[in-house]
């Protein structure tokens, strides 16, 4: 039997239940954790993310999305200060240890949960050894909605660390080699399984 729900409906669900609700709409998204460093304690800082997405390729853009700042939001903060950021993708051998980051600590998430920070030369912010597929971004475009106070911020590809026998000839990267995982809403983890690559669509 299926069950449907106008937007009344939404908004009188209890808060609780309307976020993991609406959290859970989109389906599968992307996961990472996301590494930046405050520019005058040096202190690391480590936060998982689920909204991330590509926004263009030609310049390569990932667009990064963040809770309102009416509260401190260390990592919109150092993203912002110092320009750049890293995202690591989540593997099943440390999903647990990812899902902790989301607590709040008052000193550096690597040290909390385990994780082990790296620095490259060509981006400021730390990268998680453990992740598989780790991107460097530099910060280059802030815009901020309106509507619930959430912040998109547009970051540029620096570097990318991955596998080499991830990536095939097309440029395609085949994340489930890799051990990529993925989410649902805002506690639900799951490993993934290709069902088939297509040819480009033509009428």
């Amino acid at each position: 039997m299926e069950k449907h729900l106008i937007a009344e409906d939404i908004t009188q669900m209890q808060d609780r239940y309307r976020r993991n609700f609406v959290n859970a709409l989109t389906g599968f998204k992307s996961l990472n954790l996301v590494g930046t460093i405050h520019t005058t304690t040096h202190q690391t800082n480590l936060a998982v993310f689920s909204q991330v997405f590509h926004i263009g390729a030609n310049p390569a853009l990932i667009g990064i999305l963040f809770r309102p700042d009416s509260v401190p939001r260390h990592t919109l903060e150092n993203y912002e200060n110092t320009g750049y950021c890293t995202l690591n993708h989540v593997q099943a051998s440390f999903y647990k240890q990812a899902h902790q980051t989301s607590a709040r600590y008052d000193y550096s998430e690597f040290e909390a949960v385990g994780l082990t920070p790296f620095f490259s030369e060509h981006c400021k912010a730390p990268y998680v050894a453990e992740s598989s597929l780790k991107i460097g971004l530099q910060w280059q475009e802030r815009l901020d909605i309106r509507l619930n106070g959430t912040v998109l911020v547009i970051g540029s590809v620096v570097e990318v660390f991955l596998p080499e026998n991830c990536l095939l000839e097309d440029g395609f990267i085949d994340i489930e080699k890799a051990g990529s995982i993925t989410c649902s809403g805002l506690d639900s983890y799951h490993n993934t399984q290709i069902i088939g690559r297509l040819p480009y669509a033509k009428p």
